[in-house]
C-alpha cells in the first residue's frame, strides 16, 4: 500500500507537470505572436499603409502583454513548485530502488522548465526592447513634427517680414526716383532762367550799344500798339453795327 500510494503521488505530480507544461507552451506561443504583432503594427504605422493597420491599438497590446506576463510567471511558479515536490519525492527512502528512473524523469521536467523560463524571458526582453525603441522613435517623431510646425510658423512670419521689407524698399525707390525727377526739373528751370536772363542782358547790351537798333525796336513796339488799337476799334465798330442790325 505504501508503495502504491507513493506511486500514485508521483503520477499525480507528473500529470500536474505535463498539464502546466502544455499550458505554458500555448501561452508562450500566444505571447510570442503578441510581441510579433506589436512590432508589425509599429512598422505598419510608420509606413502609413492601410494593409498593415493593426487590429489592436498599442495600449490594448500593452495591457495584454502585462496580463500574459503575469499569467506565464504564475504558471512557471506552479511548475517550479511541482518540480520541487518531485525532487522531494525522489529523496524518499521508500523509492530508492526507482531513484534512477525518477531522477531521469525529474531532470527532463527541469529541462523543460528551464527552456520555458528562458524563452519567456527572451520574448519579454525583446518586447520591452521593441517598446522602448518605438517609444523613443515616437518621441523623436513628435519632436520633429513640433519643430516642423514651429518652423512653418516661423517661415510664414519670415515670409511676411520679407514681403513687408520688399514693399518698403520699393517705396523708398519710388521716393528716390520722384526726388531725382524734381531735382532734375529744378535744375532745368534754373538753367532756362539763366539762359533767358543772359538773352535779355545781351539784347539790352545791343540796344545800348546801337541806338539805331533801339529806335527801331521802339518804332516796332509803337506800330504794334497802333495796330492793336486800330484792330480793337474795328472790332468794336463791327460789334456795335451787328448789335444795331440785330435789334432793328
Amino acid at each position: 500500500k505504501m508503495a502504491g500510494g507513493n506511486s500514485n503521488y508521483w503520477e499525480d505530480l507528473r500529470k500536474q507537470a505535463r498539464q502546466l507544461e502544455n499550458e505554458l507552451d500555448l501561452k508562450l506561443v500566444s505571447f510570442s505572436k503578441l510581441c510579433t504583432s506589436y512590432s508589425s503594427s509599429r512598422d505598419g504605422r510608420r509606413g502609413d499603409s492601410s494593409d498593415t493597420t493593426p487590429l489592436l491599438s498599442n495600449s490594448t497590446q500593452d495591457r495584454m502583454f502585462e496580463t500574459m506576463s503575469v499569467e506565464i510567471e504564475q504558471l512557471l511558479a506552479k511548475l517550479t513548485g511541482v518540480n520541487d515536490k518531485m525532487a522531494e519525492y525522489t529523496s524518499t527512502p521508500g523509492v530508492t530502488s526507482l531513484n534512477a528512473a525518477l531522477m531521469h524523469t525529474l531532470q527532463r521536467h527541469r529541462d523543460i522548465l528551464q527552456d520555458y523560463t528562458h524563452e519567456f524571458h527572451k520574448t519579454k526582453s525583446n518586447f520591452m526592447a521593441i517598446r522602448e525603441r518605438e517609444d523613443l522613435l515616437g518621441s523623436v517623431r513628435k519632436d520633429i513634427e513640433t519643430y516642423k510646425s514651429g518652423s512653418g510658423v516661423n517661415n510664414r512670419r519670415t515670409e511676411l517680414f520679407l514681403k513687408e521689407h520688399e514693399h518698403l524698399r520699393n517705396s523708398d525707390r519710388l521716393i528716390d526716383d520722384t526726388i531725382s525727377i524734381a531735382m532734375a526739373t529744378k535744375e532745368n528751370m534754373t538753367s532756362q532762367r539763366g539762359l533767358l536772363k543772359s538773352i535779355q542782358s545781351r539784347v539790352n547790351t545791343l540796344a545800348n550799344r546801337f541806338p539805331a537798333i533801339n529806335n527801331l525796336i521802339q518804332r516796332i513796339n509803337l506800330r504794334k500798339r497802333r495796330d492793336s488799337l486800330i484792330l480793337g476799334g474795328v472790332i468794336g465798330i463791327c460789334t456795335v453795327l451787328l448789335l444795331l442790325y440785330a435789334f432793328h
